[in-house]
């Protein structure tokens, strides 16, 4: 059955003001749908007649993929706009839920065999809550799949003084003439290695993978920026058995 369940203590979120736009954008752009999405998708895996919770689905670009390759899928992201396009989307094929990683999440525990958290960890100060929730969700020896800004590459775009800290940094994101004031959370790679294994992980994949080669001809100037400059990183870990 397909609902949308708001979590207590839910706010406007920074996405539903641009939703729209957004999605337009994302939907194509060489950033996503050239490099992010393939590269996320890969460490998933097979996933057929697998359940994976989209924590962070967005407009649900994601869980299209990992149900036309036989998932289950549940969405769940905290903006409301993002969850109304990935309904119309996605429609009765994938439950979805507003609601919070900074929350507890609407699950029993051993819900799911992966989650994937894309492009969605850099929006919280602090990983810990969260990772404990998806291991809590996960069965023993299941997956979590993050991508996430690279700490290189936002520590620059930061201007940042010290990269072992974490600290909040804001970026002014422009599309079809709407503006957003984005605020992310830099973190040391350390720091996400350590709250990983905190959670109950074991690290099996961190990787900075090359671009779609679609992208030389569609995009050359992001090509040149994406084979040259490190721009997200992303994890594979299982949740340990005991």
């Amino acid at each position: 059955m397909h609902h949308t369940r708001r979590v207590s203590g839910e706010h406007p979120n920074a996405y539903d003001a641009f939703a729209v736009a957004y999605s337009r954008d994302n939907e194509n752009n060489a950033w996503n749908a050239l490099y992010e999405r393939p590269a996320s998708l890969a460490l998933v895996g097979e996933v057929a007649g697998k359940r994976v919770l989209d924590a962070g689905c967005g407009t649900g670009a994601h869980a299209a993929a990992l149900i036309g390759r036989g998932a289950v899928v549940t969405g769940m992201d905290s903006s409301a706009g993002l969850l109304t396009i990935a309904a119309d989307r996605l429609s009765a094929a994938v439950d979805l839920h507003l609601a919070d990683l900074t929350e507890p999440l609407p699950f029993e525990d051993n819900t799911f065999d992966v989650v994937l958290a894309a492009l969605v960890m850099h929006y919280l100060s602090d990983w810990a809550p969260a990772l404990r929730e998806f291991h809590r969700v996960l069965i023993p020896g299941g997956r979590v799949v993050v991508s996430t800004h690279h700490p290189f590459m936002d520590h620059v775009l930061a201007g940042g003084v010290d990269y072992f800290a974490t600290y909040a940094f804001t970026e002014q994101w422009e599309k079809e003439g709407q503006t957003a004031r984005m605020r992310f959370w830099h973190r040391p790679l350390s720091a996400m290695t350590r709250d990983l294994r905190t959670a109950g992980f074991t690290l099996d994949v961190i990787d900075e993978p090359q671009p779609d080669p679609a992208v030389r001809e569609r995009d050359p100037v992001a090509w040149r920026s994406l084979t040259t400059t490190p721009r997200f990183l992303f994890i594979a870990a299982t949740a340990d058995t005991s």
